[in-house]
């Protein structure tokens, strides 16, 4: 599924137009991402939560040099299913 589903998921639900639907979407996702941006947390209880984790740095292998290089770390978003999505 796409955005582009959900988006017409919700329009046939709702009977919003097409073009507020979209808004609506949108402005889920953009507030969304603001919130992983600046290290909140986001719990949408029954189905998931989503947080920013740090990752750490550590060694990798250039399988074509065959050399040994350094991975740096950084952040990644952990996605944790909720209870009723686990039931699914």
């Amino acid at each position: 599924m796409i955005k582009n589903d959900i988006v017409q998921a919700i329009e046939k639900k709702t009977g919003y137009s097409r073009v507020k639907t979209l808004e609506m979407v949108e402005l889920i996702l953009g507030m969304m991402k603001e919130a992983l941006a600046n290290n909140e947390k986001i719990e949408i209880r029954g189905f998931a939560s989503f947080k920013v984790v740090p990752k750490k740095s550590g060694f990798g292998r250039d399988i074509r040099r065959k050399k040994q290089i350094k991975i740096k770390g950084g952040q990644r978003i952990k996605f944790r299913p909720g209870q009723d999505l686990k039931k699914l």
